[in-house]
């Protein structure tokens, strides 16, 4: 290759960097999810990896550092226009229609037992740079012949969104309720939703005609007595409604498929609402349709199910919040085909809020790659012309069998999740529920039935009370905002007396970060608890648990 060829200096630069390193092309390969091989033509500048995550992953494993990542993007950037890559990196905004398309391959899965902290290479870029890759070199003037010049990565610089300040509102702090005794979270939540909890329709409905509220009535005055809104769940059709359909993963004849008689359906509706208007908040029509193991029909019948309900619940509680089907399985082809195949349908419709499954593709990867399924949410519904508002609704059917976090990091993700909704703003994301509350098979346990709230737990009642009256108005993270390519923040005003100061909840998704004090900055609080003053000017660290920075203005 020439010396001047942009995918020839890619690889001097990374096989610079891996020799310093001293690693081999296998290590290399283990440490980035590669082959050995894809190692070696990308250093031997022999092939340009089709995104900037690839090669990202191979700078960081070496060490490189902020500047190093930097250039290679600029490298990166170059070769990928030259051989009309395609690459990925996007910028979380809708208006710039810059969203990658919905039905790309998701990204390779982690495996399960590795407890490494690196994101996608999709999002990590974006942590990196926030950066724009314009691919469409300008076409010279006639006279000057139709050779493309090179494209150039546009920096653009600034926090992922600002908006108007708004109330950070107590329901964002939801989670899923794994219990049948009506008991409610020991600690501070701003909202239930009841799946696992002995409420399915076939519990309800054990017979034509015949219902039995027992286990309902229980929870539904369990969170009036706590003062929490529930959002019900409709799912398991009972065997004698669809006697032919598939059972559904639950001990209770339910089945996956919707029942034979549409008109079973509106009944189990209607006797629902009639009972708990008032009392019910929301309803999610279907708990999860893009998994064939609790969802077997169509998704035109899903449409006409979703219409239906709609009808009768708001005729019977117009307040009623009535959430779209539960759209899990985003990190697959065919879970994106099916949301937008209900989108193309008309499906959002019939309701006021979509119901969206966002959860890490292994549960030992950062929070923070959920926005990737948000960015890629937000394009297939973009395409389609609707703009719902969006909860966050459950996670994947695997959950269990994931290994349990360790106890810091169980903390640290469990406040993040929460935080990820901020940061998701700008697509409509409102609510987030944690999957659950009352178990312990799961990677966080949160507190179990009967027992005390864990760490994580009480970290999550404390950033509820570091946003108690809060009006967050920007998020962003990385160089964009003058902070390491590691670091997040979401900025807000808080209550003081009768007027409102400044202040931020920082972080990294992975390891630490050395800030210098901005020179209103006042203090730094902790999830444990613990605040100390800082001084502007002097150096500041924080590290994967968000702190709470005050400012003097």
């Amino acid at each position: 290759m020439a010396a001047s060829d942009p995918g020839a200096e890619l690889g001097r630069m990374l096989t610079r960097l891996k020799e310093h390193s001293g690693l081999s092309y296998q290590t290399l390969g283990s440490r980035t999810y590669l082959s050995k091989s894809a190692v070696h033509r990308y250093c031997a500048g022999s092939s340009t990896p089709a995104d900037f995550g690839t090669v990202e992953r191979i700078g960081r494993a070496t060490g490189a550092g902020r500047s190093e990542l930097e250039q290679l993007f600029q490298l990166w950037s170059r070769a990928a226009a030259r051989t009309d890559a395609v690459p990925t990196a996007v910028a979380h905004h809708r208006a710039d229609g810059d969203v990658p398309p919905a039905d790309r391959d998701p990204l390779p899965a982690r495996p399960a037992a590795r407890r490494s902290r690196r994101l996608p290479m999709v999002l990590s870029l974006i942590m990196l740079l926030g950066l724009v890759v314009v691919l469409n070199g300008q076409r010279g003037t006639a006279g000057r012949g139709a050779a493309a010049e090179t494209a150039k990565a546009q920096w653009i610089s600034g926090p992922t969104w600002t908006l108007p300040a708004e109330p950070v509102g107590g329901p964002l702090f939801g989670v899923t309720i794994n219990s049948k005794t009506g008991h409610m979270p020991g600690f501070p939540v701003g909202a239930v939703r009841l799946w696992d909890s002995g409420t399915l329709w076939a519990a309800l409905q054990p017979e034509p005609g015949r219902f039995d509220w027992t286990l309902l009535d229980r929870q539904v005055e369990g969170a009036e007595a706590a003062s929490l809104p529930v959002l019900f769940v409709l799912g398991g059709t009972p065997g004698w409604a669809a006697p032919a359909g598939p059972r559904a993963p639950y001990p209770e004849d339910a089945r996956a498929a919707p029942p034979d008689d549409p008109a079973r359906w509106d009944a189990f509706v209607s006797a629902l609402v009639h009972r708990f208007a008032g009392r019910i908040e929301a309803y999610e029509l279907w708990v999860l349709a893009t998994d064939r193991r609790f969802y077997s029909g169509s998704v035109e019948n899903l449409v006409d199910m979703t219409r239906r309900a709609n009808k009768i619940i708001k005729r019977t509680d117009p307040r009623a919040t009535v959430v779209c089907p539960g759209m899990g399985n985003l990190w697959t082809a065919e879970g994106r085909q099916l949301l937008r195949r209900f989108a193309e349908l008309g499906g959002y419709d019939h309701c006021d809020v979509a119901g969206i499954k966002l959860y890490q593709r292994s549960a030992a990867d950062p929070p923070e790659t959920m926005l990737q399924l948000t960015t890629v949410v937000d394009e297939i519904l973009h395409t389609v012309g609707v703009h719902p508002r969006i909860w966050n609704t459950g996670t994947t059917y695997t959950i269990p069998l994931q290994g349990r976090l360790d106890e810091a990091t169980a903390r640290n993700y469990a406040v993040r999740f929460y935080l990820v909704g901020l940061l998701a703003r700008k697509t409509f994301l409102e609510r987030m529920y944690l999957y659950n509350w009352g178990g312990a098979k799961v990677p966080i346990v949160l507190q179990v039935d009967g027992g005390s709230p864990t760490p994580a737990a009480q970290a999550i009642a404390t950033v509820q009370r570091w946003l108690a009256g809060a009006q967050v108005y920007s998020c962003g993270h990385g160089p964009a905002i003058d902070l390491p390519p590691n670091a997040w923040q979401c900025r807000f005003t808080l209550p003081a007396g009768t007027h409102r100061t400044q202040a931020a909840i920082m972080w990294t998704h992975e390891g630490a970060a050395s800030l210098t004090a901005a020179v209103d900055m006042v203090s730094v609080q902790h999830l444990d608890g613990t605040s100390a003053p800082v001084s502007g000017g002097s150096p500041l660290t924080i590290g994967e648990d968000p702190v709470l920075i005050r400012y003097n203005s």
